[in-house]
């Protein structure tokens, strides 16, 4: 027996082929299956994927939104507290000055925290206002009063409205509204139409209420 011949024999006998009879081959990729990821293969998402996606996008979204909203909310308010305590200084000095403090019988007297929380109405705006032309010295279209003191400095964003060329209506909480303002218990204070035996100043946050009593849960207030 050759050497050809022992070596073909020992190959056989282990199993293996010649080589020069190798069969090599490549596992073919098989083509995805329906509803199947074909990211692995193809580098594409399936519209579940997308909608997962989606769906996350949707809720971070939400969560910033809330967040933004609640630092906005806190913010009004840290505003309005700011406000009320200034201008409730500016009516110290002006009683100071004035033995009273600024009250109209037809506007502040009758504009009652107890029954009212509606700050879109005329009874806010015009109490409101009254308040302003005492405070800021100066009339409703924004002229100097001849002989007055100005006891509080407003800003263009704390009237309505801001445009400094138009009239002003009231002065304008971080919400938007008017401030409510009242000396009702001023003028019976036998019957209970107010909290302060002074004055009532307060902002009622953004809230419309129509009841009586209004809800006061979140409302800003010197009370």
């Amino acid at each position: 027996m050759t050497n050809d011949e022992r070596n073909r024999a020992r190959i056989r006998s282990s199993g293996l082929t010649s080589p020069s009879t190798f069969d090599i081959r490549l596992p073919r990729r098989s083509a995805a299956k329906p509803g199947t990821s074909t990211f692995g293969a193809g580098g594409a998402f399936t519209l579940i994927e997308l909608l997962v996606v989606i769906a996350i996008i949707i809720v971070l979204a939400g969560l910033i939104l809330s967040t933004v909203g609640y630092v906005q909310k806190k913010g009004a308010r840290s505003r309005a507290e700011t406000e009320i305590a200034a201008m409730s200084a500016a009516c110290e000095s002006y009683k100071a000055d004035n033995g009273v403090y600024p009250r109209d019988a037809t506007t502040t007297d009758t504009l009652n925290a107890r029954v009212s929380g509606d700050p879109t109405g005329t009874s806010y705006q015009q109490a409101s206002l009254y308040l302003y032309i005492q405070l800021s010295g100066t009339n409703a279209d924004r002229t100097p009063i001849t002989g007055a003191r100005s006891y509080f400095a407003f800003k263009p964003n704390q009237l309505s409205p801001s445009d400094q060329t138009l009239p002003v209506q009231f002065i304008r909480d971080p919400f938007g509204n008017s401030y409510g303002y009242s000396t009702a218990n001023q003028a019976d204070p036998t019957t209970p139409k107010g909290y302060n035996p002074t004055f009532d100043l307060w902002s009622t946050d953004g809230v419309i209420s129509t009841t009586n009593p209004p809800d006061q849960s979140q409302w800003i207030k010197n009370w």
